[in-house]
C-alpha cells in the first residue's frame, strides 16, 4: 500500500459524549485546566458541543465534550462515552477517494465543514459487504489539516 496519496499527521481531536456536558466541563476545564475555545450546536447531528483545547498552534489537540440536544433522537452522541477520534489528514479529498476505492466505508454526509471550521468526514464504525473495512466499532473523523499543521507535522 505504498501508493497511498495522503498522510495521517496526528490526532486532531478526541470527542467525549455524555448526558450533561457541564459535568464533563467540571473535570476537563475546572480540574484539568483545558481552555474552552468554542461551542457548536447542530439539530441534524443532535449535538450540543463545547470545544476545549490543550496545547498551542499546530500541536493543539481538541477535546470536544458533547451532549445530545434531544436524548430521544439519533445520533445518540452520549451513547458511547468516547464518541470518536479525529485525525489530521494532509489531503482529505485524496484520502476519501483512495480509501473508498480500497473498500473503506464512510458514514453518510460526505466532506463538510466541522464544528471547528475544518473540512471533515467520518469513517463508519461498522463495515458491510460493499465496504469491508471500517472502524470496528469506533467512529473515526478525518480532518483536513491547515497549512501550519501540515508544515509542523508533515
Amino acid at each position: 500500500m505504498s501508493n497511498r496519496p495522503f498522510k495521517v499527521l496526528g490526532i486532531q481531536q478526541v470527542a467525549i459524549g455524555g448526558t450533561d456536558k457541564n459535568r464533563m466541563k467540571k473535570l476537563w476545564v475546572d480540574m484539568l485546566g483545558l481552555e474552552q475555545t468554542g461551542t457548536f450546536q447542530s439539530e441534524r447531528e443532535n449535538v450540543d458541543e463545547d470545544i476545549l483545547a490543550m496545547g498551542k498552534g499546530a500541536m493543539k489537540v481538541e477535546v470536544d465534550i458533547m451532549q445530545p440536544m434531544d436524548i430521544e433522537k439519533k445520533p445518540a452522541v452520549h451513547a458511547t462515552p468516547l464518541n470518536h477520534i479525529g485525525l489530521w489528514i494532509d489531503d482529505l479529498p485524496k484520502a476519501v477517494e483512495w480509501l473508498t476505492a480500497n473498500g473503506v466505508r464512510f458514514a453518510p454526509g460526505g466532506i463538510r465543514k466541522g464544528a471547528a471550521g475544518y473540512d471533515i468526514t467520518f469513517l463508519h464504525p461498522k463495515s458491510n459487504d460493499e465496504f469491508p473495512i471500517a472502524g470496528e466499532g469506533v467512529l473515526i473523523e478525518l480532518v483536513q489539516a491547515p497549512a501550519d499543521v501540515i508544515a509542523a507535522l508533515g
